[in-house]
């Protein structure tokens, strides 16, 4: 009975995941990106140096030093927001999910990982700037925003919101599940290539203990612990990566020239040549590679914009060339240098879509370094899954705030809390999951949290181009009312903040 039942969620689960990661919502992803970029001049090229200059510059020079910001607003700063943002975009998908796009749709796939990403750069860019500018600030000066607030004060639509909220709350529990299990997996795997474990299952268990108890410390501190933590190892894990990367790329250096010829030519290729990855439509490339470009960067998601509404500052469109550069950063980098670096390792045309994704992306760590590759590898996914299990956790506890609004301060911390009890604990409980439907479900869920963000974009894309113009405008010195918030009283408070940091 238990596994009809077992069978039929699988099946419902199909039929969904079908939809939400269909070509309807792949050209919506696509269409809303490129209706964004249209609008606003092309933001990713014209403001491209101002979005360094604005965030990754002056976050190094400022690295070590105090946060002197308002005493009446608890908030992180820019860069611990954008570290908890990256921290639950940059994982597993930019190693084990490039992989997979290119072992299902050929080198291809990484072109138009490119081409998503590329215009996925305005989307994060448009959805922190709603974000910042329909956030809400509580009685003890909590800053809290997401897509759900954007869509419910800004697009007037309480219930296609509350709906964003719930679709957040089941990808954030089936988010920790997948990533709790990846590294359980992942540690049991290693620590068997040394030594003899009897029973992989208890193995697993004690690992998911493990994580949930250090989770737990952190999760239970908020947003400022989480955004401390996610600054501390978000740089460190990515710097390991990339240089890991470039040696390996280097020793292949006389490769590479063919491994971006390959990506070019296949991905305008009726059927990607090679001869294991035969009979993969255009249409197929375009999509695995655009898929996963958006499982990577969640531009368009809405997820990552409910760590970047928690940050100090005061300008929406500061926040929002923070998103600029974590699409960048995380596609455009990561993401490629993980494809480069495998297409220059492997000979594509012994790679088949039979393969397995993680198996191949150790392969990649340890065909270069052998058991040095295979023991950083180890080290480097959990991490990135551990940051991901922890940046989710605050975004399930802000939808889950926002779906009980309406209640009382008290009643409402408490649910909150209960939300991350349970969160905790089910990270001790999925490091034993063996079925492969919580992967499939949470990336369904993911999938659902895009709609209502997508059709929210497309609607208040005109309010986004005018705070962007209102921003400019003043950068340029005219005297102008700045548009910081969609409330009058924030928007004030604000206002005079900026005003009191300018004297």
């Amino acid at each position: 009975m238990f596994d009809q039942f077992l069978a039929k969620i699988e099946e419902i689960n199909d039929f969904l995941n079908g939809i939400v990661w269909g070509w309807p919502v792949i050209i919506l992803i696509l269409a809303t990106g490129i209706l964004l970029t249209v609008r606003t001049g092309f933001l990713q090229l014209s403001h491209f140096k101002d979005s360094l200059n604005s965030t990754i510059v002056p976050a190094l020079k400022s690295l070590g030093k105090k946060n002197d910001s308002d005493s009446n607003i608890k908030a992180v700063s820019q860069f611990e927001a954008f570290s908890t943002a990256i921290s639950g975009t940059v994982g597993t998908g930019n190693i084990v999910g490039v992989v997979s796009a290119i072992l299902t749709g050929g080198p291809g796939a990484v072109f138009w990982m490119w081409i998503s990403a590329f215009f996925g750069m305005v989307t994060n860019y448009s959805e922190n700037v709603l974000g910042l500018y329909f956030r809400k600030k509580d009685q003890h000066g909590n800053l809290s925003g997401g897509s759900f607030y954007y869509i419910a004060n800004g697009m007037k639509q309480k219930w296609l919101g509350y709906c964003a909220a719930v679709f957040c709350v089941f990808a954030a529990i089936g988010m920790s599940g997948v990533q709790t299990n990846k590294i359980s997996g992942t540690i049991t795997e290693a620590i068997s290539s040394v030594v003899e474990v009897v029973n992989t299952d208890i193995m697993h268990l004690i690992i998911g203990v493990i994580v949930a108890i250090i989770s737990a410390f952190i999760i239970l501190g908020g947003i400022q612990r989480i955004g401390k933590v996610a600054s501390m190892l978000v740089p460190v894990m990515s710097l390991l990566f990339i240089v890991m990367s470039l040696v390996t790329i280097f020793r292949h250096v006389t490769a590479v020239p063919q491994a971006f010829a390959m990506i070019f030519k296949s991905a305008f290729q009726l059927k990607a040549a090679g001869g294991g990855i035969l009979g993969y439509t255009f249409a197929t490339v375009i999509k695995k590679g655009m898929a996963r470009g958006v499982f990577s960067n969640e531009a368009g998601l809405g997820s990552s914009v409910i760590a970047h509404s928690a940050s100090e500052t005061r300008e929406p469109v500061k926040q929002g060339l923070w998103g600029v550069f974590e699409v960048f950063f995380d596609t455009f980098i990561i993401c490629t240098l993980t494809s480069i670096s495998f297409l220059t390792s492997f000979d594509v045309n012994t790679l088949s879509s039979e393969m397995e994704d993680t198996a191949m992306s150790m392969a990649l760590f340890s065909s270069n370094y052998g058991g040095f590759g295979t023991a950083v590898f180890s080290l480097i996914l959990p991490l990135f899954a551990f940051t991901t299990i922890i940046a989710w956790s605050y975004y399930g506890e802000k939808a889950v705030e926002f779906c009980f609004g309406w209640l009382e301060e008290t009643t409402r911390r408490k649910i909150v809390t209960v939300f991350k009890v349970v969160y905790i604990l089910l990270i001790a409980a999925s490091a034993t999951i063996h079925s492969e439907l919580i992967w499939a479900i949470d990336d369904t869920f993911n999938g659902l949290m895009a709609v209502p963000n997508l059709i929210c974009l497309v609607a208040l894309n005109g309010l986004v181009v005018k705070i962007t113009r209102n921003y400019f405008a003043r950068k340029k010195g005219e005297n102008i009312e700045p548009m910081l918030s969609a409330y009058p009283e924030i928007n004030e408070e604000f206002k005079q903040d900026l005003l009191r940091e300018e004297a």
